[in-house]
């Protein structure tokens, strides 16, 4: 098996896993259907919004929409088609009536989008609006303050360049927060041409990780017959 289809496989695993998941109970109870992502799994460029409404949550699939119409535009101003990216959100399943995604709504949704980062293994992922800048940057920084500027980060054990871009349902009725995004967006091509980033280095363990813990009475009891048992060969 090639690594490619490794990889899809392992994200078919996790797609399985996702649409069984019910760590948000009130999500869980409403949604109609998981929205995990779609997109070409090998690809160098990858979205992430925030999470799945009314349309995205009867249909499926993310951005499909009036904001995932606007997205469309804008990848084929810079010679792009939907096909050719990857698309994901913070959350895969719909809040209720639309509501900002909660804080722990976020942690209990945060290892899907990582391992898809993983196993995708984008060179440039676009954050479209606060929720995911903030997950994918670590950094509470608005994107009015961070649109635009590429940063490197490392999520999970991938290392890609971060390009905060304004959410396109923020676009649709604003003309001057349109015109940022599609100024932002026309500089996405420079960004994908930049170097891959190498890996960031694996971070030492600390004194106390590599203290071993001391033992239970029942694990000293367990260790006492494993040593017997080796003793026998």
């Amino acid at each position: 098996m090639s690594g490619a289809t490794a990889r899809r496989e392992e994200l078919k695993e996790l797609l399985m896993a996702a649409r069984q998941c019910t760590r948000c109970a009130e999500l869980a109870a409403t949604r109609t259907s998981v929205v995990f992502g779609a997109g070409n799994a090998d690809s160098e460029l990858m979205f992430v919004g925030e999470a799945p409404g009314a349309n995205e949550d009867l249909q499926g699939l993310p951005f499909v929409g009036a904001a995932g119409k606007l997205l469309e535009q804008l990848l084929g101003e810079i010679g792009l088609s939907r096909a050719e990216v990857f698309i994901a959100n913070v959350l895969k399943c719909r809040p209720p009536g639309n509501r900002d995604p909660q804080s722990g709504e976020i942690e209990n949704c945060r290892p899907y989008l990582v391992r898809q980062v993983e196993l995708i293994e984008p060179r440039v992922i676009c954050t479209l609006g606060n929720f995911a800048t903030k997950l994918l940057r670590g950094d509470p920084a608005g994107i009015t303050r961070v649109h635009g500027v590429p940063e490197v980060r490392t999520i999970g054990e991938h290392t890609a360049r971060i390009y905060p871009l304004f959410h396109p349902a923020a676009a649709l009725y604003t003309p001057s927060t349109l015109e940022t995004l599609r100024e932002d967006f026309a500089r996405l091509p420079a960004v994908l041409a930049l170097a891959q980033p190498p890996p960031a280095p694996p971070t030492e363990p600390t004194p106390e990780e590599l203290a071993p813990a001391p033992p239970t009475p029942e694990a000293a009891g367990r260790s006492k017959a494993e040593a017997q048992q080796l003793e026998l060969f």
